[in-house]
């Protein structure tokens, strides 16, 4: 009880007035005690730093200020720039366990810049580490800190002695250092778990202060190298990071913005409030430097949190254009990836790309190309003139193509179809009984039915399209069995109910949601004769369906009507242009023998009442019939 009243005290003592006298007394204190004691009880009435609600304030000063004067060695040996100088100014002036740590945070510096094998094995460093071993508890925090990085990168073994002093010594001074030095312990804490070694009693004093202390965080860059090590971190520590992130975004720089979403993405975390302001920020300081790095890593986090922001990807595409040719074979298919993920097709980059690869097609490994069409097909990318280009990735794709994994060399044939370049080769490959096991055996259930329906729509093209091949249909090929029932989405929905009304209720003459062979789903499906009007579908040839539909042959004039609902997803972004997989499904369906009717989110949303509804599928179903009359 009398330990915390006396500690009370000598925090509250400063602020009343007898605290001056008592300063002026005690500074002719050396006369009658020792220097030591002295500064310690100075160090008692010496007003304190850290009272509430100035966390802020104290990280600042302790950033700002240097807690004690350099010696002449350390000065000297900032300014030096090889390992040599270093290790010959310790030789030459020797020095206390803080200028030895000081000197080897440096040496550390000039290894990594100049190089220098074996350099723990010198004498000289050598005496600069038992310098510190002998003294630890005699170097400043900072030092201290930054000594466990620089010993780490030199090389020192994780289970030395020394490195398990220093440990020992930072968990014993943990709440004494600042936030910033926690953040950069933290940084070494990751490495170490990297490495396979970690201490877990600091490991878990250093989460815990960084959890309590979050409020002293009052600068950009701390934030940027704790939020790169977020993995260490929990959830509501994480969101505490977020908000003092958005609160100092304004004074973020370009590569604080690009370690801060790139932190975001790798954990999946879509900040969205974050987000836009590092958007807002990054598109409107002229002062920042957007580096090519930069802006590829920019792309990559708005491709993997699914995060759309046009103006930013407009300055994107204008910084990136003149510098194509400075991108590397990787550079390329990585925008071109994370474009793709954003569903933006912006036609001038796209066509650059394409012109990069024919320029450099030798710099290009097999699974780049491989990326480059699947973000094509993706996007539905035609290319103005292509010959060449496909010429180049045909040439590449046939010493290879039978050695990728089986996944992959799915994705590549689907998208050589959706772009309508796929031959008997590629398609022959992926439609044998034997490669298409390899799909099935242990995968995960979605993933599987993503891809049994791309093989049903390569095999689809193989049918549709004038190959003059023969494609094997092996059971995997067969549509998914009727028990599994899925969703309407409310577009779908509302479709179905129109379409009940168009009929008049007749439910033999209308199908919903049929699944089909070539693995597209029709929201509709009608049969009119030659006045329009629907016709009973239930006795009529159906070779769209598993089944074959019933034995009667169509009545003359028919014609079969396929209503497809395209989603707001099924476009690229800010365009009417449909996406890869829908065009190829529009093709496929035409070719079927469907007259389509196209039913955009767009024009639906419009319709507020049933009867529009109603009226609008009229219209549509007239005009596509008076346009197939027509051809």
């Amino acid at each position: 009880m009398t330990t915390r009243l006396l500690c009370r005290w000598a925090r509250l003592f400063p602020r009343c007035p007898q605290a001056a006298t008592a300063s002026a007394r005690l500074q002719t204190c050396t006369v009658h005690q020792t220097e030591p004691m002295c500064q310690m009880s100075l160090s008692w009435i010496r007003p304190s730093a850290r009272h509430l609600c100035q966390g802020s304030e104290l990280a600042r000063m302790e950033e700002t200020t240097l807690p004690y004067e350099q010696t002449q060695l350390v000065r000297l040996v900032e300014k030096v720039s090889t390992p040599e100088e270093v290790l010959q100014l310790w030789a030459e002036h020797g020095g206390s366990a803080s200028d030895a740590a000081r000197c080897l945070v440096q040496l550390n510096l000039r290894v990594m810049e100049k190089g220098g094998e074996g350099i723990l094995q010198d004498p000289r460093c050598e005496s600069m580490l038992e310098t510190v071993h002998a003294q630890v508890s005699s170097v400043w925090n900072g030092s201290l800190v930054g000594l466990l990085r620089a010993l780490t990168m030199l090389g020192l073994p994780s289970d030395a002695p020394l490195l398990c002093s220093i440990q020992n010594e930072v968990l014993w001074r943990i709440r004494r250092l600042t936030y910033r030095h926690l953040a950069y312990l933290v940084d070494w804490v990751a490495f170490q778990r990297r490495q396979g070694y970690e201490n877990e009693a600091l490991t878990t004093a250093l989460l815990k202060q960084l959890e309590l202390r979050w409020t002293e965080l009052c600068d950009s860059r701390t934030i940027s190298i704790l939020m790169g090590r977020a993995s260490l971190f929990t959830p509501s520590l994480m969101d505490k990071l977020e908000d003092k992130a958005l609160e100092l975004a304004e004074s973020f720089t370009a590569e604080d913005i690009r370690r801060v979403a790139f932190a975001l993405a790798s954990q999946n975390r879509r900040a969205v409030p974050l987000l836009r302001a590092l958007s807002y920020h990054l598109n409107q300081k002229p002062s920042f430097e957007l580096k090519t790095p930069l802006l590829l890593d920019i792309a990559y986090v708005y491709g993997k949190l699914n995060f759309h922001q046009t103006h930013v990807l407009q300055r994107i595409a204008a910084e990136l254009l003149p510098r194509l040719s400075e991108l590397s074979s990787l550079d390329v298919t990585r925008c071109a990836k994370s474009l793709a993920f954003l569903k933006w097709l912006h036609l001038p980059m796209f066509e650059g790309f394409a012109q990069h690869y024919v320029s450099n097609s030798e710099n290009y490994s097999t699974l780049q190309v491989c990326n480059l069409l699947i973000s094509f097909a993706k996007l539905n990318f035609q290319l103005s003139k292509g010959e060449e280009f496909y010429q180049k990735v045909h040439k590449a794709l046939e010493g290879s193509f039978q050695n990728l994994e089986p996944f992959l060399k799915t994705d590549v044939v689907w998208s050589l179809c959706v772009l309508n370049q796929a031959n008997p080769y590629y398609i022959s490959s992926v439609t044998k009984y034997d490669f298409q096991k390899k799909l099935t055996a242990g995968g995960i259930v979605d993933r599987t039915e993503s891809y049994r329906l791309k093989l049903l729509h390569i095999s689809a093209f193989a049918q549709l399209e004038p190959l003059g091949i023969t494609i094997e249909s092996p059971t995997v090929l067969l549509p998914a069995p009727q028990g599994k029932v899925e969703g309407s989405t409310p577009l779908q929905s509302s479709l179905h109910t129109a379409l009940q009304s168009l009929t008049n209720g007749r439910t033999q003459a209308l199908r919903t949601a049929v699944k089909t062979i070539y693995g597209w789903t029709i929201d509709g499906e009608l049969m009119v004769d030659s006045e329009s009007k629907p016709i009973d579908l239930d006795n009529l040839k159906a070779p769209h369906l598993p089944g074959g539909g019933g034995r009667d042959a169509l009545p003359a004039g028919a014609r079969r009507i396929a209503f497809v609902a395209w989603e707001f997803p099924n476009f690229c972004l800010r365009s009417k242009d449909l996406l890869g997989r829908f065009a190829m499904q529009k093709r496929h369906l035409q070719l079927a023998g469907f007259i389509l009717v196209e039913v955009p989110y767009f024009e639906w949303l419009e319709l507020k009442s049933d009867w529009q509804k109603v009226a609008y599928l009229k219209d549509k179903l007239g005009k596509a019939v008076a346009e197939d009359m027509a051809k």
